[in-house]
Parts: structure tokens; sequence; C-alpha cells
């Protein structure tokens, strides 16, 4: 069993409410999505966003048409992570976290950031369904596989989950309540479909 104890204000941080969002237009608004993922590093580094209906809202008022969607599929490419900051969490650029509690000479190592790569590729290679029962969902892959997909999660930057079980070929992840479920859910499906189609474009180069 592999968990994680939920940070305070983490159930903040996963409020999905708010005003209605525009339609999703991936290079749309503003700008191109260079542009909107510029931005998006921007305000990570300036500002203490805690969700990524905050980050969307964030966007609209600099003229980007996004969704929650569009936003979570950015989240997942640029490798932003939750760390906490001021009593909550927040999502911070991979490098703010490289450098972060690195100690001087003698002192403790920083601990390694959390990085979606070794799921991505994991994902890239292991056909894994999604299925759901109350607050747990159920990732089904090929035989033998279920403790090394348990692993790359926990690696990983999603955090929502209360932890994992691992059997031969099916995993259980567990979710403290329907807000987080739904949040790690999305995340996870947008790091799988980045994964699968860089493999399906590397495949055609």
């Amino acid at each position: 069993m592999r968990g994680r104890p939920t940070p305070a204000g983490a159930s903040a941080s996963m409020a999905v409410r708010g005003p209605s969002l525009v339609a999703d237009p991936t290079t749309g608004g503003a700008g191109t999505k260079r542009d909107r993922q510029r931005a998006i590093r921007e305000l990570a580094g300036a500002a203490a966003v805690g969700s990524q209906q905050e980050l969307a809202d964030l966007l609209i008022a600099r003229g980007f048409a996004v969704t929650q969607a569009t936003v979570s599929r950015d989240i997942a490419e640029l490798g932003l992570v939750k760390a906490p900051r001021d009593g909550r969490h927040v999502y911070v650029l991979p490098e703010a976290l490289s450098g972060a509690g690195a100690g001087g000479a003698g002192g403790p190592a920083a601990a390694p950031p959390p990085t979606n790569e070794r799921l991505a590729r994991i994902l890239a290679d292991i056909p894994v369904s999604v299925g759901r029962s109350g607050l747990i969902l159920l990732l089904t892959g090929s035989p033998g596989t279920a403790s090394v997909i348990a692993q790359a999660i926990d690696e990983s930057s999603l955090t929502e989950q209360e932890g994992t079980l691992a059997g031969d070929n099916t995993l259980l992840v567990l979710f403290a309540d329907e807000r987080r479920l739904l949040a790690w859910r999305e995340r996870f499906d947008a790091i799988r479909s980045i994964a699968i189609d860089t493999a399906a474009a590397a495949g055609r180069a």
C-alpha cells in the first residue's frame, strides 16, 4: 500500500467551480500554444496558483481562449508540480523545486522533484484501461505491470490520490472525495494522451 498524507489546503486546490470557460482552440485567443504556455510559466513563477480553474481564469484575463482541459494538458506538458507555499499547495515550475532545499556543504540532499517522464514512457508502451468503483479507480494493464505503473504514479506529479494498491495486472487508486478523483483522472488522461501522441509521432518519423 502506497499512500500520501493529504496536505493542508489540498481540497481547496482541487476546486473546479468557477465561471464557465470559453471554447478551446489550441492556438486561439491571445496567441499560439507557445504564447499560452509562456504565459503559464510566467504565472506559475509569479502567482500563487492553486488550481487549474484559477490558472484558466488568469489566462482568460490575459485574453487566451482556454478550457480547463487545455490547462490540464499544458500543465502536463510543462511538467508543473504542486508544492507548499504560504500554507497552501500551488503550481510551481520544476526547476523551482530542483534548486530548493539543496542545503549547503554537508547539508541534506534535496529530494528529486516529481516527474511524469517515467509514467509517460510506461503509458506509451503499455495499454491501460481505466474503470471506476465509487472513489476507487481501477487501472488494468498487461500481466505483471501493475506494480510498475503504481511506482511510476508515486514518482509523478499526480498527488490527489490517497494511495495505490497493486496486484498483478490491476492497480487500485484510492481517493478521499469526488473532486480529487476527477482532477486526478483528468491529469492522468492528459499525461497518457501526450505520451501516446508523442510515441506515434516518433514512429512516423
